[in-house]
């Protein structure tokens, strides 16, 4: 699977999750390619973040992955 391809189903798999939870932990991505290494799905999460797609959010012990602007912690930084 191509890069592309694999950010398009990483994209698609969130969009259905983000109905009931806004944030993952990077290895819940592993299930989504389960074919690629652990490595190279950190390194295409990474890519995602760097062009806007995904943001990391960290509770300060724990840092999570979710589609940029969603979630309550977004609608509750928009409104300040």
């Amino acid at each position: 699977m191509d890069v592309a391809e694999a950010k398009k189903m990483i994209a698609e798999e969130l969009e259905k999750k983000t109905k009931s939870k806004s944030k993952f932990y990077l290895k819940d991505f592993y299930k989504f390619l389960p074919d690629e290494s652990p490595r190279a799905v950190k390194n295409i999460v990474n890519e995602m973040v760097a062009e806007g797609i995904l943001e990391y959010w960290s509770s300060g012990s724990t840092t999570m992955i979710g589609l940029k602007g969603r979630g309550k912690q977004a609608a509750a930084e928009d409104e300040e």
